[in-house]
């Protein structure tokens, strides 16, 4: 997600549909704020896939990132891992990150502008929830600045910036078939399914899963809950406690900043339990028994090393593929027998596209 797009979109509002989110003051910015360190001369690019001369496009002697993120940056999930791939490619790179947590959608114009008010060389969005930040781009503020933005089905492709997406019906049904796999091996029939907001988005992103569910165990029913805020741990861990006195076995929470206390009502009720996006397979405290990993860093480390070899071109998009690419990917945290290759088998062919996914979400009214 992780308030992952707000998560879905965070994810479609980070295709589909996860998450899934007034001038904005970049002086202060309580725990979402992030001093810049000291920056350092870069070399600058030549011939520019921007046609910006990449990555120095400012031409200052020095390259900035800008990202802004509508959600917690220190969440220990979606948002944290965008800044924290921005983070550790800077240090390689002896770059500059500035960062800003939780910006309001109606404040992303002008957050956006004060960015390019301090010379940064790109301007990284972390959500579609901020697209309303796009139209600085053609703005003379932001003249030498590259864009880069998580796209969704409402953001329409502009000569001024780079695209990023994938397909959520691809990993939120890859989800569903791993927890089926899981499911068919212990004699389970229910899941449940707890999120933020009930929205075209969340609801699709529960039918994908579903769907998934059903290619393993045909007669799984799903119990869905929206709690109408995907960072608030106190009516997500009331949701999880809820599904799980209703016979819920596994259980994904499609959340923000409340994923980790979810998570942990989830291990002391003994269900398993599924990330929103990042790989977590190696944490004990909460513990995960499968990683849905769309991570938004992933795909921002991918658009920056291509910034560093003056190669990403605005005007294009990219769109990752489960199945082909590296990433979104789904993981079995501790497959048993042959269930890590069952997935595998079940993701290619999702890339290959004998499988629909979108066909199989209709398949479920």
């Amino acid at each position: 997600m992780t308030a992952g797009r707000s998560l879905w979109r965070c994810r479609a509002a980070l295709g589909l549909g996860l998450a899934l989110t007034g001038a904005l003051a970049l002086s202060g910015c309580a725990s979402n704020e992030a001093t810049a360190p000291k920056t350092t001369a870069a070399a600058s690019g030549s011939s520019g896939g921007s046609g910006l001369n990449e990555p120095d496009v400012n031409s200052d002697g020095k390259v900035v990132i800008g990202v802004l993120s509508p959600g917690d940056i220190n969440d220990r999930g979606y948002y944290e891992s965008f800044v924290d791939s921005a983070d550790a490619f800077a240090k390689e790179k002896g770059w500059t990150v500035i960062k800003r947590g939780s910006v309001p959608a109606s404040d992303a114009l002008s957050a956006a502008r004060a960015l390019c008010q301090q010379h940064v060389d790109m301007v990284a969005l972390a959500a579609s929830e901020l697209k309303a930040a796009i139209p600085a781009s053609e703005e003379p503020v932001c003249a030498k600045t590259a864009w880069y933005v998580p796209s969704s089905a409402n953001i329409d492709q502009t000569p001024r910036i780079m695209l990023s997406s994938d397909n959520p019906n691809q990993s939120m049904l890859a989800a569903g078939y791993a927890a089926g796999l899981k499911m068919k091996a212990a004699g389970y029939t229910k899941a449940g399914f707890v999120t933020g907001i009930k929205a075209d988005f969340s609801v699709l992103g529960a039918k994908a899963f579903l769907a998934g569910i059903r290619e393993v165990v045909p007669s799984a029913t799903l119990v869905s809950t929206y709690t109408g805020d995907f960072n608030d741990s106190a009516k997500a861990k009331e949701a999880i406690q809820a599904q799980i006195s209703q016979g819920a076995k596994v259980i994904y929470p499609y959340l923000g900043g409340a994923t980790d206390a979810a998570a942990q009502v989830a291990n002391a009720g003994g269900v398993l339990t599924l990330t929103p996006g990042t790989d977590r397979c190696d944490s004990t405290s909460p513990k995960f028994d499968i990683s849905v990993i769309f991570s938004p860093g992933d795909y921002f480390r991918a658009a920056l090393e291509d910034f560093a070899k003056d190669d990403l071109k605005m005007g294009t998009p990219r769109v990752w593929q489960l199945g082909v690419d590296p990433f979104p990917t789904v993981k079995i945290c501790k497959g048993q027998g042959d269930e890590d290759q069952q997935l595998a088998q079940f993701m290619k062919k999702i890339g290959s596209k004998e499988i629909d996914p979108e066909a199989e979400v209709k398949r479920l009214g």
